[in-house]
């Protein structure tokens, strides 16, 4: 389980660095000037590591649900 532990403190700094990303994003657009594109890209990145890193946390109990059904259903078979 030292996955998981791994896998839900990387959302948390992913999710610090999004919103670090979309404060850098609004402070830029609201500056008066047109920003440089990057910035627009900026909170992209840990947006889509946090998708993933946010799915795997979603689908988690369903798999270990699954793994504990099929395991009990082989020890019955047995």
């Amino acid at each position: 389980m030292i996955f998981s532990k791994w896998i839900r403190q990387i959302h948390r700094w992913l999710s610090i660095a999004f919103t670090l990303g979309v404060i850098v994003n609004f402070v830029a657009t609201m500056s008066g000037e047109e920003p440089p594109v990057w910035v627009y890209f900026l909170a992209l990145g840990p947006l889509f590591l946090l998708l993933a890193t946010g799915l795997y946390m979603f689908v988690l109990p369903y798999a270990v649900r699954w793994r504990g059904a099929r395991q009990s259903r082989q020890r019955q078979a047995q």
